[in-house]
């Protein structure tokens, strides 16, 4: 007998019983011995079987109780238990199932029967050993596959952002920055981090529509004709079309084609108002707005971020979610963007004007005006 040998507690109050089992079976097992339940329990502070044979008869503590105690004990919950008994009534037999114990053997015993059914559960319990085993490195190559996709879809997404912006380089980390920006909105609102990493990804991506708008009216210093303005008002839906092809697991495209939209209807491309705009957009449209406004851009410098700030907050509740530009303000207190809020009206340097609408929220692409 070696150590390697599954170990047996058998549970009997009478003595003749152990014996004909230990005949039975010691070929092929180790044994451990209780006479009741209190000695079993004990037994079990120190040992671990395979499987315990177990009568139900016995005084004190009688065998469904000791199953019940046992099965109670995560520790033990892989243990199988057959009852050993002479009670053949079918509510005995249901009330040891029902207990946790997975077989049961009538007395008196016939040795080909203890033999096959012992057998049959220690094979069992070896499968499911095996299967246990096998699902955990099913799942640590899984978890180790994931974290490679993972790496993959951030790379594709990060590459597709590069794509965009590399077109414009004076909006070089915009998109970046707004998918910062919008994340750091999202956890103060204390949005799950599914959510959160939709907001991310869209953030990312949220211009990837401006890779069809001609580089000469991105980079163009000057005001734009309104032609001009109405084709670069198309990049929503140019993204929308874009990103719906691709399986995401986030309504990224219909997030992506929001992201202009305003809650009083004046936003583009199609007018959506406050309760037909998603939440992430409405998130997205804030970060877009305090980046694009706090920016270098070709036709005016970086404007103070207090500015942007200004901004969204005198149009909290008209073109801005309340709740979006209060939970911005909030984060802004203790995250980067903490900056006083006492700006006045936006001014163009280069020009010495005083135009705080052209960089305004009331004109839909917060970035210049067009000519008529």
């Amino acid at each position: 007998m070696t150590d390697t040998q599954p170990l047996i507690l058998i549970v009997d109050d009478n003595p003749i019983n152990i014996d004909l089992l230990l005949n039975i079976l010691k070929d092929k097992y180790r044994f451990g011995i209780a006479k009741n339940g209190a000695k079993a329990l004990a037994y079990l502070e120190t040992n671990k079987p395979d499987l315990i044979l177990l009568d139900v008869m016995m005084p004190e503590i009688d065998g469904f109780e000791v199953c019940t105690r046992i099965k109670t004990d995560p520790l033990f919950t892989d243990v199988e238990i057959i009852f050993i008994t002479a009670l053949s009534d079918a509510k005995y037999i249901a009330q040891g199932f029902d207990s946790g114990a997975v077989d049961y053997i009538t007395k008196p015993f016939k040795a080909a029967e203890v033999k096959a059914r012992v057998q049959t559960h220690m094979s069992l319990k070896k499968m499911k050993e095996a299967l246990n085993k096998q699902n955990i490195i099913l799942e640590d190559q899984v978890k180790k596959k994931t974290v490679q996709l993972q790496g993959m879809f951030n790379a594709t997404v990060g590459g597709m952002a590069l794509m965009a912006e590399s077109r414009d380089p004076y909006t070089a980390g915009h998109q970046h920055r707004v998918a910062q920006y919008a994340s750091g909105i999202a956890k103060n609102m204390g949005l799950p981090d599914d959510q959160i990493e939709a907001i991310r990804i869209s953030g990312l991506l949220h211009d990837i529509g401006k890779i069809r708008t001609p580089v000469s009216l991105l980079n163009r210093p000057g005001k734009l004709l309104k032609a001009e303005w109405e084709l670069i008002k198309t990049h929503p839906a140019v993204g929308f079309k874009i990103l719906k092809q691709i399986p995401f697991p986030w309504p990224i495209a219909e997030i992506v084609y929001q992201h202009h939209e305003r809650i009083d209807g004046s936003g583009y491309p199609r007018g959506l108002k406050d309760g037909e705009i998603m939440l992430e957009a409405k998130i997205l449209a804030v970060a877009d707005v305090i980046e694009a406004i706090s920016s270098h851009r070709p036709y005016r410098p970086a404007l103070p971020i207090e500015s942007a700030f200004n901004e969204v907050k005198s149009h909290k509740g008209i073109l801005f979610d309340k709740i979006v530009v209060d939970s911005f303000l909030n984060a802004s207190k203790t995250d980067h963007w903490k900056v006083p809020l006492t700006a006045g009206p936006i001014k163009i340097e280069q020009t010495g004007e005083t135009e705080p609408e052209m960089y305004s929220a009331t004109n839909s692409n917060l970035h210049r005006h067009f000519e008529n």
